[in-house]
């Protein structure tokens, strides 16, 4: 078994796993008892499983675990708290960007990449950093006037 150490969250953790080919999603939900990140498609095409590597967005389903040994993974537990919110959550809400809310992981911490590496970007930009996320329930509007808000805060 291989023992994999990371900073979760800001939190130093070590983890093992027989696969180092294992999903990163996998060990975040089952190993670490993270719940933001979702289990969508399997296949890198919807968002649901997003975190942040090193501050950048990534689709945990399809990044093994052994990618993310030495790095910073942020989840969506990462972000902000009930009390002070990242920005684009407190945007998210303010907007009422979720309905059903099980692409909301994704989209948050897609946006939140998108805003680390373009503070101010235009609509058209938000919509291409968008491009690869999924949302059945059409909330798509609100979520591009969340980022959008969030992006002036």
């Amino acid at each position: 078994m291989a023992r994999y150490s990371m900073k979760v969250n800001g939190r130093a953790v070590d983890v093992e796993s027989w696969d180092p080919g294992q999903p990163l999603l996998y060990v975040l939900r089952n190993s670490l008892g993270l719940h933001g990140p979702k289990f969508g498609c399997g296949l890198s095409q919807c968002g649901a499983c997003t975190v942040l590597l090193d501050g950048k967005a990534v689709r945990s389903c399809v990044t093994p675990v052994r990618q993310a040994a030495n790095h910073a993974v942020t989840t969506l537990e990462g972000l902000g708290t009930p009390e002070k919110p990242d920005p684009v959550q407190a945007a998210f809400i303010a907007e009422q960007a979720a309905q059903c809310g099980y692409c909301t992981n994704g989209m948050i911490m897609t946006a939140r990449s998108l805003l680390n590496q373009t503070p101010q970007p235009s609509l058209e930009q938000v919509k291409q950093g968008f491009a690869g996320n999924l949302c059945r329930c059409g909330t798509h509007t609100r979520i591009l006037a969340a980022v959008m808000r969030a992006a002036k805060a």
